[in-house]
């Protein structure tokens, strides 16, 4: 199951509610592991994130050297 990013923050919202509520929240509602669970996806999609800028220089940075091994010359 996919959550887009509307989804993502009503689970947070609800979940914020019942922590909120402290020892009158809904028996049973697992609000810090639902916290948890949403904290490590955000972290995830940070890390998504870095890893497809690292590939993007890395591309740029191969683009350039090929140029710089194909033509002899560096090109700005």
């Amino acid at each position: 199951m996919i959550l887009n990013a509307s989804q993502l923050n009503a689970i947070r919202q609800l979940n914020d509610e019942e922590l909120r509520k402290g020892q009158f929240a809904t028996f049973g509602y697992p609000a810090h592991t639902i916290r948890d669970l949403l904290n490590t996806v955000e972290a995830l999609k940070k890390e998504k994130k870095k890893w497809q800028r690292l590939a993007q220089e890395r591309g740029q940075t191969l683009q350039a050297v090929r140029d710089v091994v194909g033509n002899g010359t560096p090109q700005e």
